[in-house]
């Protein structure tokens, strides 16, 4: 028996999406500490069968479908796994009840938040909780952040959903806020992948190298582009003066070296045009390896919110910048967990600089604070999986 997982994974074109590999890495390697192996859902099946030496499948078929076809398809899903309607033969969702019919449990992972803002993850992720419910069998929801926007339908699918689920994980306590409102039981912690390789080990931190590692997201929520990497370019030249070294990582990204910038890296790049001060780019690669860059960094700087869950485990001091309330609730939900509070608004660029400097200077209480929350965290984190385990059996 195996475990149906969907987060938000498949490298197609190249492009990695570090964060949301890294939730479903992390999930399949507790499992598996737990005697459970997986079966994925995945954007591109063959590559992440090969990436993670799982079994994979592919998506339920709602990309690119308008939310009254979204409703429609959904309950023709629910049908399916129920035996009431067959599925045509080329429907994509074929594996996917193959893949029930040989699963102990569904585990939703973090990965394709729950926000109105991607109705595809809304009504994929309820729609497979569904199914396996008609199949009666266990769901836990894992790694999740809820909204904060979610309209009246959207919240009353996610609201279902984890009312019925045996377990449900948040990472931040905003989440657990708004699901105790709709009734749910949740438990509220670090994100998923913050020990994604039994990390962080010891050596790591901000005493491991000089560097400032930067990680940005595209998503300015409306802003001119010109102005918010003009004003992000002059905090990373005081980051250079005053610091170390900048170093740009995209976590979505180009997999490979060499290859054109693309996401973020064209972002990077942008911005490195616009620096007086030399920096330097390293390849996206893959979550293993951006969590070890994460957390033996000197400082970061990032608008990405898994560069920021890698590193605060580490004590690394994280100057985190938000596009919008969801962005903020994610950083500070990251941030806050590890005793750092460092999350400024795109708006306030002009004043960063000096956010920058007592970020950079409260290292030592910042790593301190990090090393005092370490085994509680863990042990936090190593009884929830034991409990998902526990559920999925």
């Amino acid at each position: 028996m195996s475990v149906l997982t969907i987060g938000d994974i498949g490298v197609l074109s190249g492009m990695i999406h570090i964060g949301d590999e890294a939730m479903f890495e992390a999930a399949r390697d507790e499992l598996a500490e737990r005697g459970l192996g997986v079966v994925g859902v995945s954007s591109a099946p063959e590559e992440s069968a090969a990436r993670y030496g799982v079994p994979s499948v592919p998506r339920l078929g709602f990309v690119g479908l308008d939310r009254a076809a979204a409703a429609r398809r959904s309950t023709s899903l629910v049908d399916a796994a129920t035996g009431r309607t067959p599925l045509g033969a080329d429907d994509p969702a074929r594996q996917v009840l193959d893949a029930l019919d040989e699963a102990s449990g569904v585990l939703i992972a973090g990965g394709g938040n729950l926000a109105s803002r991607w109705p595809v993850h809304v009504y994929e992720r309820t729609t497979l909780a569904a199914m396996a419910h008609a199949r009666a069998l266990p769901v836990v929801v894992s790694g999740q952040t809820f909204g904060p926007d979610l309209e009246p339908d959207d919240a009353e699918r996610v609201a279902a959903m984890i009312r019925a689920a045996a377990r449900t994980g948040v990472r931040e306590y905003a989440s657990a806020q708004l699901a105790r409102g709709w009734g749910a039981d949740v438990h509220a912690g670090v994100d998923d992948a913050s020990f994604l390789g039994r990390g962080p080990a010891d050596g790591d931190g901000p005493a491991a190298s000089d560097r400032v590692l930067v990680s940005l997201s595209g998503w300015f929520a409306g802003r001119p582009a010109d102005a918010v990497e003009s004003g992000i370019a002059a905090l990373l030249d005081h980051a250079a003066d005053t610091v170390g070294p900048v170093v740009f990582h995209a976590h979505f990204g180009p997999e490979r070296p060499g290859a054109e910038p693309a996401g973020d890296a064209a972002l990077h790049e942008r911005v490195r045009a616009r620096m007086r001060r030399a920096s330097e780019v390293l390849p996206s690669g893959d979550s293993l390896t951006a969590a070890r860059l994460a957390r033996t960094s000197r400082l970061l700087v990032t608008s990405r919110y898994h560069p920021a869950v890698f590193a605060a485990p580490a004590g690394v001091p994280i100057l985190a910048l938000a596009a919008d309330e969801y962005t903020h609730v994610k950083l500070s939900g990251a941030l806050g967990h590890w005793g750092q509070d460092s999350v400024i608004d795109l708006d306030g660029l002009a004043d960063a600089s000096d956010h920058l400097t007592r970020t950079a200077e409260s290292a030592a209480a910042t790593t301190r604070g990090a090393a005092e929350r370490l085994d509680s965290h863990r042990a936090d984190s190593a009884a929830w999986w034991d409990s998902v385990a526990d559920a999925l059996r």
